[in-house]
């Protein structure tokens, strides 16, 4: 992974000093709270609704034994002993005291981390694929140029008070695992004819209010021209965006307003201008930044003790089947570690789980460990070999829920528990439902199936993308869930159909269990998948079965 310059150090000790200075002249009054709020936002630090929260940046997912414990240990000094994944591949701490927020953002300088740009009108952390540089299916490891465009854009001068915040996700491979059609830029690495390597570029997209789709802008840009183009796409949205209206600042208005020819032409012609000014230092950069993404020292050895546990034990077999994806040495696997146990909160790890998942990182993973925005954890690199010890492990701190990809992996954001902007509650909602297909032993027959849940119109759940969207709004003083199918983050990204009225907070779970049991019902065979049949037979099977109750009937 990148290690700190002397530059990037001196950097973020100057942010930390800076940032010192205005806590404590907010604590001795010399600043109002409305003086102090565009500075600790600079800073990651929100007001919640019982609490600061810190967010902390991740860059692009990837994370090292030593950083994460680190965090279990601001997590026990400094919160309640335990830390918050985000759909951004962040981590949140919920409770820290603001006399605190100076220490333990140097305590996250002491292991070259931050929280600078977690919040703010300016491009927030770089996400990327989080199985980037051992997936089987990937064409590059994309995060040597998520790397770049995090240094670039750190304090750029010209980006810093955009219209409105600004999300940028790549990928290396066809299958994306990024959510790149979901983000102000998407970037998906291509070949052309020639067998050379570029990026897909789109434009556009985001959920809150107004979910879209991003438009592509570029079928191929050459890999040396990603940097000018990056800045070309934000000079003109930052000349165009809206600062009237917050909520048709963010580009994918500007995309609607102006059209996508002609704000294509636009990003083309800012392009051509800019393009002559790169002399040549950012690829000087790019290949320094590569040389410390180098693949890890792959061991060799054999795997049939790995092929004989998998064939002799039932509850092994069930969690490799669900939670190792193919990595491109044949004698690897990708270990997603869920943070999904049936009950628990999602996204949410504690400090003994932080530190579990480093020493296994650290004695089998090659020191390497990802945050994924569907808040789980990865390793990366695993020997096969290893996975029996690595599955006893997890095992011990409720980490070994084969659950990944199935109804339980739900992303859900903190709702009205924690968010001052939430309008319902989200972690009981997945927590409920969690039990609940766990109770019907369902959870398997059911298959790939991703529900995501947002507490309110902001969409921090993602639910939008969901094959099973649930949205809590409130109407009139009540909660209210309003449910959407169809949603999707891969590389056949839609905008998930509103199924009717929404339900009450007691009605939610099961109405959710009515559309399984119509899923399994009107299946084809049973390796279609629920997005399969709701792309085969539409809304109406699943609506029939939702609103069957015969109030729900004559509401829709």
């Amino acid at each position: 992974m990148y290690s700190y310059s002397d530059f990037d150090e001196s950097f973020v000790r100057a942010r930390v000093a800076q940032f010192t200075d205005q806590v404590e002249r907010r604590l001795d009054g010399s600043l109002t709270e409305e003086e102090f709020r565009p500075l600790r936002l600079m800073n990651g630090l929100y007001l919640q609704l019982h609490a600061y929260m810190l967010r902390v940046a991740i860059p692009y997912g990837t994370i090292s034994p030593h950083q994460m414990r680190q965090l279990a240990m601001i997590a026990d000094t400094y919160d309640k002993g335990y830390g918050h994944f985000t759909t951004r591949q962040n981590i949140q701490f919920n409770w820290p005291k603001l006399p605190d927020v100076p220490a333990i953002l140097s305590a996250l300088a002491d292991v070259e981390m931050h929280a600078i740009q977690t919040s703010g009108n300016c491009v927030r952390n770089v996400t990327a694929d989080h199985f980037a540089g051992a997936a089987a299916d990937e064409i590059e490891d994309p995060r040597p140029y998520a790397e770049l465009l995090r240094q670039w854009s750190t304090d750029h001068p010209e980006f810093q008070f955009l219209p409105r915040k600004f999300k940028i996700a790549i990928t290396g491979a066809p299958n994306d695992r990024a959510v790149t059609r979901a983000h102000d830029i998407g970037l998906r690495m291509v070949k052309n004819a020639a067998g050379d390597s570029g990026f897909e570029v789109m434009v556009g997209g985001g959920l809150g209010r107004t979910p879209m789709i991003a438009h592509t802008v570029r079928d191929f840009l050459p890999a040396a021209d990603l940097l000018p183009y990056v800045e070309a796409v934000l000079s003109v949205y930052n000349t165009l965006g809206r600062r009237d209206n917050k909520y048709k600042a963010r580009i994918k208005i500007t995309v609607r307003e102006t059209g996508k020819e002609e704000i294509s032409r636009m990003i083309e012609d800012r392009f051509a201008e800019l393009r002559p000014l790169f002399g040549g230092a950012d690829q000087a950069l790019l290949d320094d930044i590569r040389a410390a993404f180098a693949p890890p020292a792959f061991r060799n050895a054999p795997v049939e003790a790995y092929d004989a546990f998998y064939k002799a034990d039932p509850v092994f077999r069930a969690w490799a089947d669900t939670n190792l994806a193919a990595h491109r040495n044949d004698q690897y696997a990708i270990v997603t570690i869920s943070v999904k146990a049936h009950g628990q909160t999602p996204g949410d790890a504690s400090s003994d789980q932080m530190r579990v998942m480093a020493d296994l990182a650290e004695r089998y993973g090659h020191n390497d460990l990802r945050i994924s925005h569907e808040q789980n954890v990865i390793l990366p690199h695993v020997h096969k070999s290893d996975l029996p010890a690595i599955h006893a492990t997890l095992a011990q701190v409720g980490l070994a829920t084969a659950n990944v990809g199935l109804i339980s992996d739900i992303i859900a954001c903190p709702g009205m528990d924690y968010c001052a902007l939430a309008t319902a509650r989200s972690i009981p909602i997945a927590t409920q439902i969690a039990d609940r297909f766990k109770a019907l032993d369902l959870e398997h027959e059911i298959g790939p199936l991703k529900i995501k849940i947002s507490g309110c119109i902001n969409a921090c759940g993602h639910h939008h993308v969901g094959h099973i969207g649930i949205l809590g709004l409130d109407r009139a003083g009540v909660e209210n869930y309003q449910i959407t199918l169809g949603g999707d983050g891969s590389e056949t990204a839609a905008i998930g159909d509103k199924t009717g009225p929404g339900f009450a907070y007691d009605e939610i779970v099961p109405a959710v269990e009515r559309i399984v049991r119509a899923y399994l019902s009107v299946r084809d065979t049973q390796e279609e998948t629920f997005l399969q049949t709701f792309r085969r037979l539409g809304m109406d099977p699943f609506k029939a079965a939702l609103y069957e109750t015969e109030g729900a009937q004559d509401a829709a």
